[in-house]
């Protein structure tokens, strides 16, 4: 299903190219989804005979030779041990700028119990430098502006990546602009504009941001990662699926449920573990693969339940605004990895969301954002349908710090009590019970 080429005011091609770059690289240039058309490296997204999105085609043998498990593990301690299988635009290494990746992959014993589950996994990528796995996929569209000579780095953005984009462009010492709906959460306000990004509030949703941005990046020449710089910066989702994979022993689970938003996250985890099966870094073990969507704004779940290829857009109206993208770039292609791999996508309420974020919160420790909220939810709900089954070993994304989104939560959470400051009070308001006592 091709992807429409964005166009300007003026009808002309949204394509800004740089010159081409001479490259000592493990890329060789880029390739149409659809059609198969190849392209040389360079700032574009879409392919120019059929306007399909472009992927990034890497020299295979090279990767092979530089890609093993002994190479990983005696790299850094960051998404750039796995620099073979990465679009490293230049040869030798690549240093990553803030310390992003290889968060830790963390048993839940206690919600998988509550959720009538086996053995469940989280990777939380609360922890990335500016506390969501946006960080990955800015990371490598840096390194890839670097090499093609762009000097701007710009992005539309639902918050997160926002976030990421002024905070990697500051360590960088590059003048950066981020391009967000008004309504956004205040601490996603803030933690992009601190950094000193140019912040621009558009009144509008993120559809209308992201076709605004299209234009700029075509007037303005500028390194919008999510937009000319998307083949590259997509790629960085990818080291979700190899850690995974390493922390487990160099295993595949058997079932991963991934936030949609773009879906470009759960198509690149997808590609993950199919790239570490081809180069002889795990054993061929089948993994579903599931999305989980807020109902507010849920154009791949609804394509799921009605058994149709079309995602058909929506107007996002939820409190999980990281993945309020009504037409979401990828939603085809993460349909079809999840129909692929056997797994389903389902959508859950905005209440739902927050007895998830509360949920993961109350049993293993970990403060989400709405998206993490909507992933366990989501797990919640399919392992009641018995799509996520008991004898699975099951990996959920935690993709964002619940620091980022506390509106969603005031008014259901709070004190347990209010009393005056005396020993009375406090023994009337929680009288001690059995076991309770020191």
């Amino acid at each position: 299903m091709p992807v429409p080429r964005p166009r300007t005011a003026t009808g002309t091609d949204v394509t800004t190219v740089t010159t081409a770059p001479q490259l000592t690289t493990n890329v060789v240039g880029l390739r149409c989804r659809e059609c198969g058309t190849e392209e040389e490296l360079g700032a574009h997204h879409a392919c120019g005979f059929c306007f399909g999105p472009l992927e990034v085609v890497y020299d295979e043998t090279l990767v092979a030779a530089r890609a093993s498990r002994g190479a990983i593990a005696a790299g850094p301690a960051n998404l750039w041990r796995y620099a073979p299988l990465l679009p490293a635009l230049r040869d030798g290494p690549v240093p990553d700028d803030l310390g992003t990746g290889f968060t830790r992959l963390v048993a839940a014993p206690r919600l998988a119990a509550r959720l009538g589950l086996g053995e469940l996994w989280l990777k939380d990528d609360t922890r990335n430098p500016s506390g969501s796995f946006k960080d990955r996929v800015v990371s490598v569209a840096l390194q890839a502006a670097h090499a093609l000579g762009i000097g701007t780095l710009a992005c539309a953005s639902t918050g997160n990546l926002a976030n990421a984009v002024a905070a990697h462009a500051a360590r960088a010492g590059m003048p950066a602009y981020v391009f967000v709906p008004d309504d956004l959460e205040q601490a996603k306000i803030v933690t992009s504009a601190v950094y000193g990004a140019n912040l621009v509030a558009v009144r509008g949703t993120y559809d209308d941001v992201n076709r605004l941005c299209a234009e700029v990046a075509d007037a303005r020449g500028w390194g919008f990662v999510n937009v000319n710089l998307r083949p590259y910066y997509a790629e960085g989702s990818k080291t979700l699926g190899f850690e995974i994979a390493e922390q487990l022993g160099w295993r595949l689970p058997d079932h991963v449920v991934v936030p949609v938003a773009s879906g470009a996250q759960l198509t690149k985890v997808h590609k993950a573990f199919e790239e570490l099966v081809r180069y002889g870094l795990v054993d061929d073990h089948p993994v579903r693969i599931s999305g989980a969507q807020p109902a507010g704004c849920n154009p791949v779940a609804a394509a799921y339940a009605a058994g149709v290829d079309d995602v058909l857009p929506v107007k996002p109206e939820t409190i999980a605004k990281s993945l309020a993208i009504g037409n979401p770039a990828d939603g085809y292609y993460a349909l079809r990895a999840v129909r692929q791999t056997g797994g389903a996508v389902a959508d859950v309420t905005d209440d739902e969301i927050r007895a998830g974020m509360r949920l993961l919160a109350e049993t293993e420790g970990i403060f989400a954002e709405t998206a993490g909220g909507v992933t366990i939810a989501t797990l919640r709900k399919l392992a009641r349908e018995g799509v996520v089954r008991a004898d699975e070993r099951v990996v959920a994304l935690v993709t964002g710090n619940g620091l980022k989104t506390v509106e969603s939560l005031i008014g259901h959470v709070g004190p347990t009590v209010a009393i005056p400051p005396s020993l009375e009070a406090f023994e009337r308001a929680l009288p001690a019970t059995a076991g309770g006592a020191a």
